[in-house]
């Protein structure tokens, strides 16, 4: 038995006789097909190719704002206090009571590590004006980075200070003083 460009390429009839492939409705058993947004697409158009690729940031749309989503200010809050977390003090040094994060171990691959961690922080901190933190309390989150990168590059030296300062931490403290005085609405 020969197969022919024909045979591979012609739609299939299933066993109630409709076809199914790329041009199949949705009445096959399949269901419709349906994008990222939740729309049905309609069968024809998906042998038309690929047209366009843009983004819209727009108010309206679902890339404005928060790369992650759009989240409640608890959440962004909970989420930052998480990040800041694993960074400083996520785990704890056996046998004693120093605990220590990714920051530290991280910081241990020359200056590529420091400018990871340091990203990271600096990422928080852009979060943290997001949430309307004025800008004494930025500014002081900024120099704690800043510290915390620039004694961070110093062989050895620089990871023990990563470890003890915990830059990020002392940022989720700032930022936790300042919404604690906000008033409530």
């Amino acid at each position: 038995m020969t197969i022919s460009d024909d045979d591979i390429l012609a739609p299939r009839r299933s066993r109630s006789g409709s076809r199914s492939g790329a041009a199949s409705s949705g009445t096959d058993g399949r269901g419709p097909i349906i994008d990222q947004d939740g729309h049905e697409i309609r069968p024809e158009t998906l042998g038309q190719g690929f047209r366009e690729f843009r983004f819209e940031f727009g108010k309206d749309s679902p890339f404005a704002g928060n790369p992650f989503g759009n989240l409640t200010r608890e959440q962004r809050i909970a989420r930052i206090e998480a990040i800041a977390k694993l960074l400083d003090v996520a785990f704890v040094l056996p046998g004693t009571n120093i605990r220590y994060g990714i920051d530290g171990l991280i910081g241990l691959i020359p200056v590529v590590g420091d400018i990871i961690t340091t990203a990271i922080s600096l990422w928080l901190v852009q979060e943290a004006r997001a949430l309307g933190a004025p800008w004494y309390i930025t500014a002081r989150m900024l120099g704690n980075v800043a510290l915390d990168g620039v004694v961070g590059i110093v062989p050895f030296a620089g990871d023990a200070f990563d470890v003890m300062f915990r830059a990020n931490m002392r940022n989720v403290r700032l930022l936790r003083r300042w919404l604690d005085k906000q008033p409530r609405i």
